[in-house]
């Protein structure tokens, strides 16, 4: 076994969060926003310290178990890499258990890190797309993470693949963040096991025509963001947001619950839309109006 590069020598990681579903894209359409992760970690003689600022700081594991330690192992076994002792330190802005791709993001940084430290210099994005898809369990989330921008993200024989796009320069996301969060595995519970062959056809026709509104036509963002698949099922873990919605899509705007929620992300279209959006907040949330992100995760060592 080998150690990549030599003790007290920092990898550093810059992740995005994301928002998946956007509505009928369901486990498939993700978009990168502009609020980030920052991490770095350095082989040390023994042991594992965990260091953590920011979202989560008072509750996220500081052992084996923490995300980032588990891509972070994960990879390197796959690596042939065994290091010594690893120090890890997460400076978090992306809020925890909030539909916003904070797993995603822990996930994408591991493994990142971990190639990092193997001295790869410059991963292959294919590869680490299918590892992360993998750990995660599906690649809505950690596609966009990944590749920056907005993605289509799909299987095949070979593990996830994705398909990159830009968005119009004049949607704005703005998300609208809970006090509280919730579960993302209750959320899934609470999907059937079967849907309408209408219901079916509905989903498929607005995807697509959302994949042409986030990166052509914007003015058709509040059709191509109507959903039937998700949402209205998941409404009684999250009546708060489910409620935001309506009353936001009920003044015209293209809002949708962010991943499996409770966020609210509104596809802002111009001013007045952002404007409109952040005066719907309910009284304790937070509103943060957000750029997308066309980088994806970067990757530095020093």
């Amino acid at each position: 076994m080998r150690v990549g590069v030599p003790s007290d020598a920092w990898v550093r990681v810059r992740v995005p969060a994301t928002s998946a579903n956007l509505g009928p894209g369901f486990d498939t359409l993700g978009l990168a926003l502009t609020l980030h992760d920052e991490l770095a970690a350095r082989v040390v003689p023994s042991g594992l310290t965990v260091t953590v600022h920011g979202e989560g700081a008072s509750g996220v594991a500081r052992d084996e178990s923490h995300l980032v330690v588990r891509a972070m192992r994960r990879t390197l076994h796959s690596l042939g890499v065994q290091p010594t002792g690893l120090e890890l330190v997460c400076h978090n802005a992306i809020p925890h258990a909030r539909g916003l791709g904070s797993s995603a993001a822990a996930i994408v940084a591991g493994i990142l890190l971990a190639q990092g430290l193997a001295g790869i210099a410059e991963p292959a994005p294919s590869e680490t797309l299918v590892l992360a898809a993998e750990i995660e369990g599906h690649a809505d989330n950690v596609a966009p993470c990944l590749l920056g921008g907005f993605t289509v993200a799909y299987s095949t024989v070979s593990g996830a693949g994705a398909l990159r796009r830009d968005v119009h320069p004049s949607v704005v996301p703005v998300a609208l963040v809970p006090p509280t969060g919730s579960s993302t595995e209750l959320a899934r519970g609470l999907l059937p096991a079967t849907v309408l062959h209408a219901d079916a056809a509905f989903a498929a026709s607005r995807a697509a025509l959302l994949v042409a509104a986030l990166t052509a036509a914007p003015e058709l963002l509040f059709a191509a963001t109507e959903d039937v698949l998700h949402q209205s099922y998941r409404a009684p873990a999250m009546p708060d947001s489910a409620a935001l919605v309506s009353l936001l899509r009920a003044a015209g705007l293209p809002a949708v619950i962010s991943g499996a929620g409770p966020s609210v992300l509104v596809l802002a279209r111009d001013e007045g839309e952002v404007e409109q959006a952040g005066a719907s907040a309910p009284d304790g949330w937070r509103v943060l109006r957000l750029g997308v992100d066309g980088d994806g995760a970067q990757l530095a060592a020093r």
